[in-house]
């Protein structure tokens, strides 16, 4: 998967690159057809805000965002509504093969 991590009014550290890499390889790992994933990291009046979308190869989008005071938090909360829209989305796949 190709990662696109950008920061607005904030610098994204290392750690903080690492750490969403590890969340989206969780991801990963429940859809391998997940091509891309444009992440976008911002602070907003004291909020730091995680906006993502994924990209998976036949042409589906998901898209989720979330806030919080801490960042790290932030990320957590849109990986897990991230999984959760890819792992609902290849149940319906799975579902509907049978």
């Amino acid at each position: 998967m190709q990662y696109n991590i950008t920061g607005k009014q904030l610098d994204i550290s290392e750690a903080m690159r690492n750490y969403v890499e590890e969340k989206l390889a969780r991801i990963e790992g429940h859809h391998d057809r997940i091509t891309s994933a444009q992440i976008t990291l911002k602070t907003e009046n004291h909020q730091k805000i995680a906006e993502g979308t994924l990209h998976v190869s036949s042409g589906k989008t998901f898209h989720g965002d979330a806030a919080h005071d801490d960042m790290y938090a932030a990320i957590d909360s849109l990986a897990d509504k991230l999984d959760k829209q890819v792992r609902r989305h290849k149940r319906k796949i799975t579902d509907h093969r049978e």
